[in-house]
């Protein structure tokens, strides 16, 4: 549920979902940490950026949603900010789980190796 200045925002081509994820709060889904700035007319009318906004879904999608982050380490996970055809902004969510410890330093070690090459390659030059 988007308020009037923040659907202006989003039309200027401004807003952002970098660090954002979805949860549940009171048997309803929130994006939470959504960057949607304030939209410089509305004056006092304006809202918050950072506000939780609810989410709305049929109750079988929250229920299957629901389900699913219930398990150990699920996240809602919002891929994109669009319009669609009727000019309603819509999210698209995405279920993902966090990388595990070993996962992790994989891929320190696989970072750390691509330095060191391209410092040899580098100092060969």
């Amino acid at each position: 549920m988007l308020q009037g200045s923040e659907v202006k925002s989003m039309r200027a081509g401004r807003g952002s979902i970098n660090e954002s994820y979805a949860t549940e709060q009171e048997g309803e889904i929130y994006l939470v940490n959504a960057h949607i700035p304030e939209y410089a007319p509305a004056n006092r009318q304006n809202h918050d950026p950072r506000r939780p906004r609810k989410l709305l879904l049929h109750s079988r999608e929250i229920k299957r949603l629901l389900g699913s982050i219930q398990r150990e380490g699920m996240t809602l996970i919002p891929l994109s900010l669009y319009f669609n055809e009727k000019g309603r902004v819509k999210v698209e969510l995405g279920l993902a789980h966090g990388k595990r410890q070993y996962d992790k330093r994989a891929a320190e070690r696989d970072r750390d190796w691509g330095r060191q090459k391209a410092r040899i390659m580098r100092d060969r030059g």
